[in-house]
């Protein structure tokens, strides 16, 4: 026997019973919700060639890591990928397919991404996600109705225990640009922010020249809370974009606390992103019970020119397995009901039971059809799956309880 038929490949499992009435459950809640806030769904393709993920330039910002995607070769040699991301396919799709649509353009997905997740044990290389993207519409309105949107998510599946960080791009990229490094030494920075090494942060930022953008750059992952954090970044940030970017969260920060939101919400400073298309506003979202990262979202305004068209947009997606894993842990999902009748037929009476099958069907009874050939099998097999009762449709029905 082959060493692997048994097993499914790593990063990926099986879901049984529970975990797909779960799955359905969180999907179901979901786009629900996008669909009463006004947007369409759209589906994009398992597979997309890698140049819709990788670098245009050195430096490209909007690329993902090549190291992250599954590859393959299709038969003319080309190099695809297994979707490792949402957005970017209906970046591309809003790009070539919507270009005459009426903005903005309000779409959502509920699918599957894959991303290899390498040393990291427990990490899921294969994530299903619903999201939404909100296309054609910049400014501070449009960020808040997403920021809203996807607390509204996190509360329409259940989740009572939730926060969610709000940072922006612009606060560290202003920094990191006006910091005297080269730019091997600021990918490094931007990397140790990013995995939270606070030590190691502060140890490469000692052998740098001691100035007012290094002494902020290494107090920016500390600055979190709520608007007394925005008053000691103001100290620190000297630069126009970091000023403008405070600006915009301090704003962002009073509408959602006028929401009701002013407990769930909190600024963090310290989210930065490598290697990834955010260009203003980005946050993330967390539920008591879940280790994982369950929305993340943010404004990109650059990406859809990689295909071809400039258009504002910002979108979050959530995760839906770490949502589906919170409701079972929870006890919020029933496991699945057994059938109220088990329909056995006599020999020459299939049809006619088959028949009664699909009239208890319609009437919304859940039934299953015997495939037992006598009446003690079929009395036997509904006893041990608890089915209570047992039709036997002969020339005439006869009931037997179990």
């Amino acid at each position: 026997m082959k060493k692997n038929r048994r097993s499914t490949p790593e990063g990926t499992r099986d879901l049984l019973f529970e975990e797909c009435l779960a799955r359905r459950e969180a999907e179901s809640l979901l786009t629900d919700l996008f669909v009463r806030r006004g947007f369409s769904e759209v589906m994009t393709p398992g597979m997309e060639y890698m140049d819709a993920f990788g670098r245009d330039t050195e430096g490209d910002d909007t690329a993902l890591p090549a190291e992250s995607m599954y590859k393959l070769i299709d038969q003319k040699g080309r190099l695809l990928v297994m979707r490792p991301d949402n957005t970017i396919p209906i970046a591309r799709l809003t790009a070539t397919r919507l270009k005459d649509t009426t903005l903005p353009i309000r779409l959502y997905y509920a699918q599957d991404v894959f991303r290899f997740n390498p040393g990291m044990t427990g990490r899921s290389d294969q994530e299903f996600q619903a999201g939404v993207e909100l296309i054609g519409a910049g400014g501070e309105r449009a960020d808040l109705e997403m920021i809203a949107l996807s607390a509204q998510a996190l509360k329409d599946c259940g989740a009572e225990d939730f926060r969610i960080e709000i940072g922006h791009v612009g606060v560290f990229g202003d920094l990191i640009r006006r910091l005297d490094t080269d730019d091997d030494t600021r990918e490094e920075i931007h990397a140790l922010i990013e995995s939270k090494s606070y030590a190691a942060l502060g140890d490469l930022l000692d052998t740098l020249p001691s100035t007012a953008e290094a002494e902020a750059i290494r107090r920016l992952p500390r600055l979190f809370g709520g608007v007394e954090t925005l008053e000691e970044a103001r100290k620190l940030c000297h630069g126009k974009e970091a000023r403008r970017a405070l600006d915009h969260l301090s704003r962002l920060y009073r509408s959602l606390s006028a929401l009701g939101l002013s407990e769930q919400v909190t600024i963090d400073l310290g989210l930065v992103h490598r290697r990834e298309y955010y260009t203003g506003v980005i946050f993330r979202g967390y539920i008591a019970g879940s280790g994982d990262t369950v929305v993340s979202g943010g404004r990109y305004d650059t990406l859809l020119e990689r295909f071809g068209r400039s258009l504002p947009a910002v979108g979050f997606g959530i995760n839906v397995d770490a949502v589906t894993r919170v409701m079972l842990g929870e006890g919020r999902i029933d496991p699945p009901m057994p059938p109220e009748i088990l329909v056995f037929a006599p020999d020459g009476h299939e049809i006619d039971a088959l028949r009664k099958l699909e009239e208890l069907s319609e009437e919304g009874i859940l039934c299953e059809f015997s495939v037992f050939s006598t009446l003690k099998e079929s009395l036997a097999y509904a006893e041990e799956k608890n089915i209570a009762q047992v039709f036997s449709v002969g020339d005439e029905i006869e009931v037997h309880e179990i």
